[in-house]
């Protein structure tokens, strides 16, 4: 089976879970806990729940933090392939989840922002089947280098490449252009929007087509659909009652797709396993496999 090499964030979450909403200016009871996050190394871990072998280049603090980090993810079946930075620290993201299960997040990339083309090992790549970037490592400057020169590198060795914008408010443009080298990109609605300036989620993904040769786009509650700007498939979201956290969904939704993807599946079959995969995430608090 075809290794899965996974590009970017590796961070701390610190979950707030509110028990009414935001109180502006005054108090608001929550639950807070910690636990893994990056969008990049959830991603690894759903892979790894789904059945495949992936390994997680990153980069994270010399601190507690990134030691627990490394651990939990090799706990979890990932190789961990991160370099620890001498400098900044892990990075972590302070989470917002509301009642109805919505989240908001307020990343300090910390350690992120300084992956750098030497922390990949290209021998590493001649062995895998698929490269996924998370589109994080192209948004920050510091890091879009090291991005920029994976997927050249997983180019030349033939492999395929997956790109999730991972955030609508920071995407520019320029984002296409940088993105470009990869076969799969993977935005939600809100992503493709942005992208485009095409409100519907169709039309929005056979523009991306243009540049991709296949676009999925994340829909929510209204299941994913797939193009390669000739033909579309949807597929429904898997029913869930009582969603407990959409944190780290998204990412799952990449693992169930590209973890079916290299088991040969075709995008009607990889599209329901990934909304699969992505309602067992809502079921789960956190961002990972495991519960906080």
């Amino acid at each position: 089976m075809s290794r899965v090499v996974v590009l970017g964030d590796v961070m701390v979450d610190v979950v707030a879970r509110l028990g009414s909403p935001i109180a502006r200016g005054s108090d608001a009871p929550a639950q807070i806990s910690l636990g893994g996050g990056g969008s990049a190394a959830n991603v690894a871990a759903w892979l790894a729940a789904a059945g495949v072998s992936p390994t997680l280049v990153g980069r994270v603090g010399d601190d507690q933090r990134g030691r627990e980090a490394r651990a939990a993810l090799i706990a979890a079946g990932v190789d961990a392939q991160l370099t620890t930075d001498p400098r900044l620290p892990t990075g972590t993201c302070i989470v917002i989840v509301e009642p109805e299960g919505e989240r908001t997040m307020l990343p300090d990339a910390g350690a992120n922002d300084a992956l750098a083309a030497a922390d990949l090992d290209g021998d590493l790549l001649a062995a895998a089947g698929h490269l996924h970037v998370a589109g994080y490592v192209l948004l920050r400057e510091g890091s879009r280098p090291a991005a920029l020169s994976a997927v050249a590198l997983a180019r030349d060795h033939g492999m395929a490449v997956s790109v999730d914008p991972s955030s609508a408010a920071l995407l520019s443009p320029a984002f296409l252009g940088r993105a470009s080298g990869a076969d799969l990109l993977l935005p939600n609605a809100e992503e493709a929007r942005a992208l485009t300036g095409e409100d519907d989620p169709e039309l929005a993904a056979r523009r991306l087509s243009e540049v991709f040769a296949e676009v999925v786009v994340k829909l929510g509650e209204a299941g994913a659909l797939w193009t390669d700007g000739r033909s579309v498939r949807r597929s429904p979201a898997e029913p869930v009652q009582g969603v407990t956290d959409t944190t780290g969904a998204g990412d799952a939704f990449d693992a169930g797709l590209i973890a079916a993807r290299v088991h040969g599946a075709q995008p009607a079959e990889a599209l329901a396993a990934a909304c699969r995969l992505a309602a067992r995430a809502v079921r789960t608090p956190g961002a990972r496999p495991w519960a906080l």
